[in-house]
């Protein structure tokens, strides 16, 4: 079968009665083309280069490319050239309907010498007097047909069936490779539009106003080395002018550092309301991730509460880099850690600081000490370094990590809270 009607006077230019010889030489310098065709990677494009590229070459032909259905056992038209009597999207039944068909249920190459005596032969054009119908295989399966029809009488010799075989082989595998690349794209953009919308709903979560509590003022950088991020922060409201402040790093990268941040968070918010202590938080906390995480992973954290009216931080550490505080003494709080939650069985130590006007706490996750240029790490020096300086803030100092990384392929999250007090 083929595509769109061609006048006899114009449909090919290979002139009747062509010699064996020449003909075949046209086969094989179509069967080289072939691997042009093997290039373009948009699938209705090559079926349309496919099918007149054939029928280009080889002249008084009509060429057609039949797919395997994905939802029936049925063939589909999808590239057709000079015939009238098919469309794009038409369908014939596997084993029960025409040569293509026949081909498609058996895998074995059809050829009709004259197509009025062929049983499974189905008229397309009038003057049509032969017919090839070969099967295009990918990994020994039938992917599809391809037919190619003559107005000539047993119009292809042994030797040219053999090379119009070979063609449809390379034909099989650029429509193969079409059809990964295809699915491969989708299964991206697939992916992208899921990480933009992870990163739409992180942002909702972690870009909120921070809460207004007298006496002290809160600044929050939050910077995802993708488009997801497995550091977070956050800040809960336990009443009587008390906040949950927690920051954490979840181990991993990408989505699935994402996924268990989020359920770490939600434990968080629904365990932090039980107890005012930070220590018997994340002792509880801890216990229910044992119970949830994948093995081998984990969270470190920092978790404080902040008593306004008492002025004092309360702090405990799971496994996180200690705390700076910044005052006319900066220096890193000496806070004892226990594990990382979700790893094992852990005690965490709990220590509680006066805010006096003028002390602010720093919490930070280790993408920001941990950056690194061609030879070094940014590290706690530099750290306690910037915030030495009377106008350090939380955006200068991102901007002077990244700088400082600028060069490295190792990026990370890097999340901070300071807390000012007033």
């Amino acid at each position: 079968m083929a595509t769109s009607t061609v006048s006899g006077a114009t449909r090919g230019f290979i002139p009747a009665r062509v010699s064996s010889c020449e003909f075949t030489q046209v086969l094989m310098k179509l069967q080289r083309a072939t691997y042009l065709i093997a290039s373009t990677l948009d699938l209705d494009a090559l079926l349309e280069r496919v099918v007149n590229d054939i029928a280009s070459s080889l002249g008084n032909v009509e060429v057609s490319v039949w797919l395997r259905a994905d939802d029936a056992d049925e063939m589909v038209l999808r590239g057709t050239r000079g015939c009238s009597k098919f469309c794009k999207g038409d369908r014939l039944r596997m084993g029960r309907q025409g040569m293509v068909g026949y081909v498609a249920a058996t895998g074995k190459m059809r050829y009709a010498p004259d197509v009025r005596k062929d049983p499974y032969y189905i008229a397309c054009e009038p003057d049509t007097l032969s017919e090839v119908t070969i099967p295009l295989k990918a990994d020994g399966r039938v992917i599809g047909v391809l037919s190619v029809d003559h107005c000539q009488l047993d119009a292809y010799s042994p030797d040219q069936l053999k090379v119009l075989q070979a063609i449809a082989g390379h034909v099989a595998i650029a429509i193969e490779n079409a059809r990964v690349y295809k699915s491969e794209r989708e299964q991206r953009e697939r992916l992208q539009r899921e990480s933009a919308e992870a990163r739409a709903i992180q942002e909702a979560l972690f870009l909120k106003p921070v809460p207004l509590i007298p006496g002290f003022a809160l600044e929050t950088a939050w910077c995802p080395a993708g488009s997801v991020a497995g550091d977070w922060h956050d800040f809960i409201d336990l009443g009587q002018d008390r906040y949950g402040i927690a920051l954490a790093d979840v181990s991993g990268k990408g989505m699935p550092a994402a996924l268990l941040m989020s359920a770490t968070r939600a434990l968080l918010r629904s365990i932090a309301p039980l107890d005012p202590s930070p220590s018997r938080t994340l002792e509880r906390l801890n216990q229910a991730l044992m119970e949830d995480f994948p093995a081998g992973k984990f969270v470190t954290m920092v978790y404080g509460v902040l008593d306004a009216r008492a002025r004092t931080l309360s702090l405990a550490s799971a496994g996180h880099p200690l705390p700076l505080i910044i005052n006319h003494e900066t220096s890193y709080l000496e806070l004892e850690t226990g594990l990382p939650l979700g790893l094992g069985i852990s005690t965490y130590p709990e220590r509680t600081i006066n805010l006096s006007s003028g002390t602010h706490v720093l919490l930070y996750t280790d993408g920001i000490t941990e950056a690194e240029n061609a030879d070094e790490e940014y590290g706690p020096a530099r750290l306690l370094q910037h915030f030495s300086r009377p106008d350090a803030c939380l955006d200068a100092l991102i901007d002077e990590v990244r700088r400082y990384g600028a060069a490295s392929t190792h990026i990370d999250d890097a999340t901070a809270v300071l807390l000012r007090s007033r």
